[in-house]
């Protein structure tokens, strides 16, 4: 049997990494948390910050062995709960898999994102780039819906609200 997919998104300083760890930690099922910075932290040589325009390639290849490797867990059994800053523009290759995707997007209001950004160490600080992100990440568009504004809740308010609208599956890309 597969896992499903939760895809967990928004700007930098949303929440994503410690909601999405504690949804797989507490899942009822076998689970993964797929943190994407991994997969960039892994290019040594050649890296391009990803939120540059000179990035798509690169960006291109991550995604895909994003969607690979979630794939091989999720058809292992795992559900699979990827972390990352995954827009809309993103979300193609997540779409055509065969398996049951969610995607939700926590989404701060600007001020507290960059205030929880101010307060990370070994994470982007740049505040141009957190604005543009943030800035993405308002323009969803049809995808409007998949929101869960994280900004006045707590990491577990955070993680009690993603499973209620998962529950609810209105969530659901596939």
């Amino acid at each position: 049997m597969n896992g499903q997919v939760i895809v967990l998104a928004g700007p930098p300083a949303a929440g994503k990494t410690a909601v999405a760890g504690l949804l797989a930690t507490d899942a009822g099922n076998p689970a993964v948390h797929l943190v994407t910075d991994q997969f960039y932290r892994s290019i040594r040589t050649g890296f391009v910050l990803p939120f540059l325009p000179e990035a798509a390639r690169q960006n291109e290849v991550v995604i895909e062995a994003i969607v690979g490797t979630t794939t091989t867990f999720a058809r292992g059994g795992y559900d699979v709960v990827v972390d990352g800053i995954i827009g809309p523009w993103s979300l193609d290759p997540f779409r055509a898999l065969d398996l049951a995707v969610s995607y939700v997007v926590l989404r701060p209001d600007l001020e507290t994102t960059l205030a929880r950004a101010r307060g990370r160490v070994g994470e982007l600080q740049n505040v141009d780039a957190i604005t543009g992100l943030h800035g993405a990440f308002c323009r969803l568009g049809e995808l409007e819906r998949h929101v869960v504004d994280s900004g006045g809740l707590d990491v577990g308010e955070t993680v009690a609200e993603v499973r209620r609208v998962l529950a609810a599956g209105g969530h659901r890309l596939r």
